[in-house]
């Protein structure tokens, strides 16, 4: 499916949003990965919503065929006191899978889940999101509560991953959070991955 055939219809894209463009990263260092970055983003796609804390936020496949996730699948999202929203695939490639915020979701964008290596071979397992707040309302909520849950959700799903594929994370698990600017938003491209997984092997 390409963007062209409907895969962007609906999509609650971060121009649709109230707030500033926020770039969020969570990202770590797996010790003693046992897999490439590659077959990490197999791992990720086919099990996807096990690797998210239950206690904060639940994945389910509206196709719940047991696949691993594709292009233009969808997955119902329960996020702990906000409510249940959906969220569409509409990137992936080997290393990376991207999903975009469909209408009602309390944030306008989309969130990258990617893995590659540094110069040394480790593998880094990395989440980047850019979105804006889905409305006024949400903004405000998001500022007195939302954006702690959502740094626990991300970090607690790359500690998973890193415990599933290795023996957890090297050092500690990075979260940075960006204000981007007019220009760079000018520049980027909804269709595709927040940013770019490169360097399969060594």
């Amino acid at each position: 499916m390409e963007a062209g055939d409907g895969l962007l219809d609906g999509v609650l894209s971060a121009v649709d949003g109230a707030g500033p463009l926020m770039q969020r990263d969570y990202w770590a260092l797996i010790d003693h990965c046992r897999c490439s970055p590659s077959e990490l983003m197999e791992l990720v796609s086919a099990r996807f919503a096990e690797f998210a804390p239950e206690e904060l936020v639940v994945f389910t496949p509206e196709d719940e065929r047991g696949r691993p996730l594709e292009r233009g699948d969808e997955l119902r999202v329960r996020i702990r006191g906000a409510g249940t929203f959906h969220v569409r695939v509409i990137h992936k490639d080997r290393q990376s899978i991207t999903l975009a915020t469909l209408p009602g979701h309390p944030e306008a964008g989309r969130i990258t889940f990617g893995a590659y290596r540094n110069e040394r071979g480790d593998v880094i397992f990395h989440i980047r999101s850019r979105a804006r707040s889905g409305s006024r309302v949400m903004y405000l909520g998001f500022r007195t509560g939302g954006e702690a849950m959502q740094t626990n959700t991300w970090t607690d799903f790359v500690n998973t991953v890193a415990l599933t594929v290795g023996e957890g994370v090297i050092g500690f698990i990075h979260a940075e959070t960006t204000v981007m600017k007019e220009e760079h938003e000018r520049t980027d491209d909804v269709r595709g991955p927040t940013f770019l997984a490169r360097g399969d092997e060594t």
